[in-house]
């Protein structure tokens, strides 16, 4: 059999694969009543000219209500040793802002969590169906960062897991 005779990846499969594909955490925010809150790995940058990020999220899930009428997000890094807040709001059932109590209402009053190590607020621009996910196109506004030199929380095989040690720079 050659692999173009190959049957498809069923999701099980697709998702098996992916695992092997480290991702950085972020978690994002939308206003709301009550305010939204998701754990994401799917976080880009899109274009300089003009800025742009990407972020996925389920059209299933809890926060999809309210990020598919925001007007604003707010996306926030996390570092290694933040594995908590990741964990917090990747948890279905619970209000996740109150498991978080560390925020506080920013630009746009776009819920912004405290102790990231860097945090951007959005415009959002557009959203585009993609399967069971949406892709969300925004436009930084505002952003902020803490320090230079902490390393991120990374996201692979399945649990959070941070770099060791770092390669040299890039020329």
């Amino acid at each position: 059999m050659t692999i173009s005779e190959s049957p498809r990846l069923d999701s099980a499969r697709f998702r098996t694969l992916l695992r092997r594909q480290a991702a950085t955490v972020t978690v994002v925010t939308a206003a709301g009543e009550p305010p939204a809150g998701f754990t994401a790995t799917s976080f880009t940058s899109v274009s300089l000219r003009p800025p742009l990020v990407s972020f996925c999220l389920d059209r299933g899930s809890s926060s999809w209500p309210t990020v598919a009428s925001a007007g604003h997000v707010a996306v926030h890094l996390l570092g290694a040793g933040q594995h908590e807040i990741a964990r917090i709001f990747a948890t279905s059932g619970i209000d996740r802002f109150a498991a978080y109590p560390q925020w506080r209402l920013g630009p746009y009053g776009v819920p912004l969590l405290d102790g990231t190590i860097a945090w951007l607020v959005c415009r959002t621009v557009d959203r585009v169906v993609a399967g069971d996910h949406a892709i969300v196109l925004a436009e930084p506004l505002v952003g902020h960062h803490h320090a230079e030199d902490v390393t991120p929380l990374l996201y692979h095989m399945g649990r959070y897991a941070s770099l060791t040690s770092a390669l040299p720079t890039a020329s």
